[in-house]
C-alpha cells in the first residue's frame, strides 16, 4: 500500500510506501531531511505528525519520550507511515544536488595520535573526488556486517585524501581489525556522503561547537572550512574528553585561537601525570556555567550520545536555545552482528 505524505510548512509532498521510513522516503524524492544515526539512537531526525498515524518502530526510550510521542513527536528514521501524513520538520536544502556514491579507496596512511585513536586516511581512484559539506560521514561497507559510520574530518577544499578518526572499541570487530590487522594500501568500500551535520550559513549568529572524543571530526572539518571560507562569524569550540591523551589533536586545537577560534578544552578524569591546569567536569556543563542565555546563538554538539542528549536538554531547557538552533551527530556503536 502507498500513502501520501506532505511536509510542513514547506508543502512538500511525496508518495509513500508503507514499509518505508518516513525519511527514507523522503530522501528517495529528494527531500533531505535532519538525520545522523538513522537508528533511533541521536534524535536527529525529531519532527511531529500533525496529520495521521504512524508505527513507531524501534527506537532508545530515552530519545523519544512517552510524553513527546503523545505531544505528536515522532523520529522519523524510524516511523512508517499507517495512513496518509502531513509532518511538520526542518528541510535541509543545501545538500540536495550532492550525489550519494558508493566508491572503492585506498587506505593511504595510518597514524595514532592517541593510544586509542587512528587517523585513518583514504585515497579515491585517481579520476575521482567525493562531493561532501564539511561534517557529513561516510559508510564503511563490510561484507555481510553493517555499515560503519564514520565522520569526515576532512574539510571539502582539502579533499586529495579523506580522513577519518577512528576509536578503539572494545567488542568493535571493525576497530579492532583497523588497530590490529589494517594495513596501508588495504582497499575499502564505502557510501557517502551522508547526514546533515553541517554548518548553516544563512545567519550571523555566533556559533558554539561541543565534541567529546573523536567527536571532534566534523567539528575540525566544519572549523577549517569556517575558516577556509572566511566566515567571519564569533565561534567558541569546548572539547570534552576523560584525560589529556584523549585530546588527541590538542595543539591544532590551540592553533585556531591565533585566528579568532575561542577554544575550552575540558576533563573529566585528568591523570596526575597530565597536571591538568584547565577546566574539569562535563563539557557541556562548562558551558553552561559560561553562558547565561543562548537564545542568539547556534550550536553543533558531536560525540558521545549521552553527551550529546544531556547537551539538548540542559540548553534548550536552562539557556533559551532554540530546539532548531541545535544540530548534532552522536556517535552511536554497532556491535557485532
Amino acid at each position: 500500500m502507498t500513502f501520501h505524505t506532505t511536509l510542513q510548512p514547506s508543502g512538500h509532498s511525496f508518495d509513500h510506501p508503507e514499509l518505508e521510513t518516513i525519511l527514507e522516503a523522503a530522501l528517495k524524492n529528494g527531500y533531505i531531511l535532519p538525520y545522523s544515526c538513522r537508528d533511533g539512537v541521536c534524535g536527529a531526525c525529531k519532527g511531529r505528525i500533525l496529520q495521521g498515524r504512524v508505527d513507531y518502530g524501534k527506537y532508545q526510550a530515552t530519545t523519544l519520550t512517552d510524553a513527546e510521542r503523545e505531544a505528536g513527536m515522532a523520529l522519523f528514521c524510524c516511523a512508517k507511515p499507517l495512513s496518509d501524513l502531513v509532518i511538520e520538520c526542518r528541510e535541509v536544502n543545501s545538500i540536495k544536488d550532492i550525489p550519494v556514491k558508493t566508491m572503492p579507496c585506498r587506505v593511504q596512511s595510518m597514524a595514532r595520535p592517541a593510544p586509542d585513536v587512528m587517523v585513518l586516511k583514504l585515497k579515491l581512484p585517481a579520476s575521482e573526488r567525493l562531493q561532501f559539506i564539511a561534517g557529513q560521514y561516510i559508510d564503511i561497507l563490510l561484507k555481510d556486517h553493517k555499515p560503519r559510520s564514520f565522520s569526515l574530518a576532512n574539510a571539502p577544499h582539502d579533499d586529495e585524501f579523506l580522513e577519518l578518526h577512528i576509536r578503539n572499541i572494545a567488542g568493535g570487530e571493525f576497530t579492532r581489525h583497523v588497530f590490529e590487522t589494517m594495513k596501508e594500501r588495504d582497499i575499502l568500500r564505502f557510501k557517502g556522503p551522508l547526514g546533515t551535520f553541517f554548518l548553516r550559513e544563512d545567519t550571523d549568529k555566533p556559533i558554539i561547537f561541543v565534541a567529546s572524543g573523536t567527536g571532534f571530526a566534523p567539528i575540525k572539518a566544519i572549523i577549517e572550512h569556517a575558516l577556509h571560507a572566511g566566515i567571519k562569524r564569533p565561534m567558541h569550540f569546548y572539547w570534552g574528553a576523560r584525560k589529556l591523551a584523549d585530546l588527541y589533536m590538542l595543539e591544532l586545537a590551540e592553533q585556531w585561537q591565533s585566528r579568532g577560534i575561542r577554544f575550552t578544552p575540558v576533563l573529566s578524569d585528568a591523570l596526575a601525570e597530565d597536571h591538568w591546569q584547565g577546566r574539569t567536569g562535563f563539557v557541556h556543563e562548562a558551558l553552561l556555567q559560561d553562558y547565561a542565555d543562548l537564545s542568539g546563538h547556534e550550536v553543533y554538539a558531536c560525540g558521545a550520545p549521552v553527551v550529546v542528549e544531556a547537551a539538548h536538554r540542559d540548553f534548550t531547557a536552562q539557556r533559551k536555545l532554540p530546539n532548531e538552533a541545535f544540530f548534532s551527530d552522536a556517535f552511536t556503536f554497532v556491535p557485532k552482528s
